[in-house]
């Protein structure tokens, strides 16, 4: 049986690392649902919550709510933990608006969230149909197939779309396609593969650091400390006028000396100068 999503350090900082901003790809999902049950905190009080869906409501059945009001109630729905009366009037907000595919992956999550795994796919299914390389919807889908066991079928979805946006260039699609599928075969034990493929997205794209970002996460799962420092140094140099601090602070998270002297280590693998080599015998 294919392996499937297991916890580890990892995901932890996997997740931290997606919610900085300093990965944008992996096999997380309920993203969207989480932004909206972070607002509980930030909103009005539970009594005025209340009153507000009870108004909403009201405009509901009597056919008077815009799109806003809709959305509004969605919010406040989530927020109370109403998720099946969230769905009904999402479900009704995204057939009415067919073009704002973000409503039917919120959806999507929130039928994922209530174990309806077959309707949540439905309806990702609909985002795909529209545009197949939507990397919002693969990620989900990937994470549903993933822990029903569909691993292999994850995986061949997501090496077609990926050939696809090699040809007859690296399309920008494929960073975002093959940081997902990366991250699908470590999941699956398949390091080795993860690393040749994060090791070719960071030659197709080498201005970006998200592939060696990837490529550190790895071998820190690893055990590999050393090798994730020089990983995360290389991507910082890909970005020297901006220095980003998250980086250091990753670092440190996992124990690792400053990426000053990951920057060192990483260059002592240089090739010799040719007054340094000696001459053959």
């Amino acid at each position: 049986m294919p392996a499937r999503g297991r916890p580890n350090q990892r995901d932890g900082v996997l997740i931290a690392l997606v919610a900085s901003g300093l990965v944008t790809v992996s096999i997380t999902g309920g993203w969207l649902l989480g932004q909206h049950q972070a607002l509980k905190t930030q909103g009005s009080p539970e009594g005025s919550s209340e009153r507000q869906i009870a108004l909403l409501q009201a405009r509901l059945g009597e056919g008077s709510a815009s799109a806003a009001d809709q959305q509004r109630l969605v919010d406040l729905l989530i927020q109370q933990g109403q998720s099946q009366e969230a769905s009904l009037v999402l479900e009704h907000l995204a057939d009415q608006q067919p073009q704002n595919w973000q409503l039917r992956l919120l959806l999507a999550e929130l039928r994922r969230n209530s174990n309806d795994r077959p309707g949540a796919e439905r309806e990702l299914r609909q985002i795909l149909n529209l545009k197949p390389d939507r990397i919002e919807a693969l990620q989900l889908l990937t994470l549903l197939q993933l822990e029903q066991g569909r691993g292999a079928e994850a995986e061949a979805q997501l090496k077609t779309l990926l050939e696809a946006s090699s040809k007859p260039t690296p399309q920008p699609q494929k960073l975002g396609l093959g940081l997902l599928l990366g991250d699908l075969r470590q999941r699956q034990g398949k390091t080795a593969d993860a690393l040749a493929l994060y090791g070719q997205l960071a030659k197709d794209f080498p201005r970006d650091p998200r592939p060696l970002l990837a490529m550190a996460l790895l071998k820190q799962d690893q055990g590999d400390l050393q090798g994730a420092g020089q990983a995360l140094a290389q991507a910082q140099a890909r970005q020297p006028e901006k220095k980003d601090p998250r980086l250091d602070r990753v670092a440190a998270s996992w124990g690792l000396e400053s990426l000053r002297d990951s920057k060192k280590a990483a260059t002592t693998t240089k090739e010799p100068s040719p007054t340094e080599k000696k001459p053959q015998s």
